[in-house]
């Protein structure tokens, strides 16, 4: 993201004639430098996306007076839009079980200024990765997951989530299925990544399956959490080939590495505003 001060702008309205010049004519009206902007009409859809990045000028009014302009521009192209604060770091809530690679990454990236974001907290089902969550200085909140209370433990884990004002929630191999209570409040910014080039070989041991089918490509899929499991949009997927002579273990630890490396990507995006949604697809301006 950029580290310079100004806003990204997105926009989501139906296609038609004069969107770019209108948002664009608004911004030079207002004293603002465009210093990126990338759109796209969807031809099946009929729907238009864009993100523009720009910077204040000496004559710019407030942010508050912009989107109060904006807003009729935005009711004329009936758009759903939002302006961002680039010098808000996105609050991102992390969830996790007893597989720590995602996380570590993501800690890595975090620490050295990779993701540009803030982590208020850690959840995790299991106490195991507190240790490397707290030398992190991210405070750690183990809330065992209960099969017989599975309301009362999702309801401690929004609890954490609402009080961080979480802007997104990843689930960096959280091995618990949210209901569509939990997926319908996360709409839009909670991100998974699953173990496997959807949609194939869904369920347990996916690459164990995989290896008994003899693949030569693996992979996997960050994708937005909807309560159908693992049918969310898709942000980003990977893949590797490998061969005959790789065994279950060895496509498990392939697998992992393309897990760190996708998931990463879709955490970066979203944070920087470049995902934006087009019914059960994403458009993605990378």
């Amino acid at each position: 993201m950029t580290h310079r001060p100004g806003f990204v702008l997105t926009i989501t309205c139906p296609d038609t004639v004069g969107i770019v010049a209108a948002v664009s004519g608004f911004l030079t009206q207002h004293d603002c430098f465009i210093t990126e902007s990338a759109q796209y009409g969807d031809p099946l859809s009929k729907r238009f996306f864009a993100r523009i990045v720009f910077t204040r000028g000496a004559l710019t009014p407030p942010a508050a007076e912009v989107e109060k302009l904006f807003a009729r521009i935005a009711e004329r192209f009936q758009m759903i839009w939002r302006l961002h604060d680039t010098s808000q770091k996105a609050r991102v809530v992390i969830l996790v079980s007893k597989f720590g690679h995602c996380l570590v990454d993501l800690l890595h990236r975090y620490s050295t200024g990779q993701l540009t974001m803030e982590i208020p907290a850690v959840i995790s089902n299991h106490p195991e990765m507190r240790s490397i969550v707290e030398w992190h200085g991210i405070p750690y909140h183990y809330l065992a997951a209960d099969k017989q209370d599975k309301a009362g433990q999702e309801a401690r884990v929004m609890e954490v989530i609402d009080k961080a004002n979480a802007d997104l929630v990843v689930l960096a191999r959280y091995m618990q299925i949210l209901s569509a209570d939990m997926a319908g409040r996360l709409a839009g910014r909670a991100i998974n990544i699953h173990h496997s080039f959807l949609p194939s070989f869904k369920g347990a041991k996916p690459y164990h399956q995989a290896h008994a089918r003899g693949v030569k490509i693996i992979g996997a899929t960050a994708h937005y959490v909807t309560a159908d499991l693992d049918e969310g949009p898709i942000i980003e997927q990977g893949v590797e080939r490998v061969d005959h002579t790789a065994t279950p273990e060895d496509l498990v630890s392939i697998g992992r590495d393309i897990e760190n490396v996708v998931l990463a990507r879709a955490v970066r995006w979203h944070i920087e505003r470049r995902v934006l949604l087009n019914g059960a697809k994403t458009v993605v301006f990378r």
